[in-house]
């Protein structure tokens, strides 16, 4: 499903990732920081999919920098970003950007 997302500028994060066959608690910690990023004030939506591979992308838009930061700040947050480096993931990455212009069908 595509994010409905405003009129640019707006914010992105992207982040992809390989999975390790390691579970023990990430879809549950998966959901929950899902729920809290929706409650931020500046969270516009997220499109996300992952292969059988396990290599996965998430892009989350956010209406201003100032909400990225604060999302990366929730103790949460930070508690994924650990378990995720010691079981989770094998690789990762994360960009940072400001969408400029958009457009598209459907």
């Amino acid at each position: 499903m595509f994010a409905n997302t405003p009129k640019p500028p707006y914010f992105t994060v992207v982040f992809t990732s390989q999975r390790t066959e390691v579970d023990e608690g990430y879809s549950v910690m998966n959901a929950s920081l899902w729920e809290d990023a929706q409650k931020l004030d500046g969270f516009i939506g997220e499109e996300s999919m992952r292969n059988q591979e396990g290599f996965g992308i998430t892009v989350l838009y956010f209406k201003d920098m100032e909400t990225i930061q604060e999302w990366s700040k929730y103790q949460k947050h930070l508690r994924a970003k650990e378990l995720g480096k010691e079981k989770w993931y094998a690789g990762y990455r994360v960009r940072i950007a400001k969408v400029e212009r958009e457009y598209g069908m459907g």
